[in-house]
């Protein structure tokens, strides 16, 4: 079996944790281990999140004075090839004996999208209202929060072709561990009579990880992050972990644009296009996910909406 496995941000950055590379190399040790068991049993392909590591390539970009800020798509790829590059080595310690490779990705995304007229991607670190109102004014940056805690946000393109995909089929052919299309791939756009040039966007990896999967034939999606599951009813007295659903059942609860929104939109989009299964869960459960045990999975073959337990999830 083919499993696309997207590891969230907190798979190299737990929330509130210093930009370090000592946490990001122990965090993907541990990420390492949970794809390491479900690798010796099926063809996997990994891709990650990247949106606290660009933020801080941003900010050092910004800080140097003698050459022009680096754009987001040259970022993207630096921050693949950095990521990639942990993720492959603690891969490599947890199965010395597996073929693994990082490939750089392109995703192509239309430069008429409306994305680019409304940003909601999250990047960078938090900020409070004071520093990030100069970091506006100096930089022309776009913040979104509320209260006291701010975050830039930059436009995020949907995902329209994976460039390098005849590639990453071969490698998956061959029995290689791929790591690819780190942070939704590095955006382009295809322009008429110049070719192909990357773009200021950051496409969004959960929606890309859904093209991904399709694109080479997976039955299963995972998205791993740092909740158990989906909640309907987050942050209410209400809310309740769900266990599984169709796309038309878990589509009826709204969900936060930069957070839970985009994963749960590319379970539906996986498994209404493949006929597979996409979960959703913690890192840890990633193999009780794939068994029905832990997180929420969209199927279409599922008849109602189920929930877990109190404590079950």
């Amino acid at each position: 079996m083919i499993i696309v496995v997207a590891l969230g941000g907190n798979a190299l950055l737990k929330r509130g944790e210093p930009l370090d590379f000592e946490n990001q190399r122990e965090n993907a040790r541990i990420a390492a281990a949970a794809i390491a068991r479900i690798a010796r049993e099926h063809d996997v392909v990994v891709t990650h999140g990247n949106g606290p590591q660009v933020g801080f390539l941003a900010l050092q970009s910004h800080a140097y004075r003698d050459a022009p800020p680096a754009p987001l798509d040259i970022l993207g790829a630096e921050s693949e090839g950095m990521i990639g590059y942990i993720i492959e080595q603690e891969l490599r310690n947890a199965m010395p004996d597996r073929s693994i490779a990082t490939l750089l990705t392109q995703v192509e995304v239309l430069p008429d999208d409306s994305a680019f007229n409304r940003p909601t991607k999250p990047i960078g670190p938090i900020y409070d209202k004071a520093v990030a109102g100069r970091i506006r004014r100096e930089r022309g940056w776009t913040f979104a929060g509320e209260g006291n805690l701010f975050r830039r946000v930059v436009a995020s393109p949907e995902p329209r072709r994976i460039l390098e995909i005849d590639a990453i089929n071969t490698l998956v052919g061959s029995g290689t561990l791929v790591i690819c299309a780190g942070g939704g791939g590095i955006p382009v756009v295809d322009t008429a009579g110049e070719g192909l040039r990357g773009i200021e966007a950051v496409v969004d990896k959960d929606l890309t990880a859904a093209l991904l999967g399709a694109q080479i034939g997976a039955q299963r999606l995972l998205l791993l992050t740092d909740v158990s599951a989906v909640w309907a009813g987050w942050g209410t007295p209400h809310a309740r972990a769900i266990r599984g659903g169709a796309p038309e059942h878990i589509r009826q609860f709204p969900f936060e644009d930069g957070s839970m929104g985009p994963k749960v939109e590319a379970a539906c989009r996986f498994a209404e296009t493949t006929g597979g299964e996409a979960g959703i869960g913690a890192l840890e459960d990633a193999a009780a996910i794939l068994a029905h045990l832990r997180g929420t999975v969209v199927n279409e073959a599922t008849r109602q909406l189920t929930y877990h337990l109190p404590g079950e999830a």
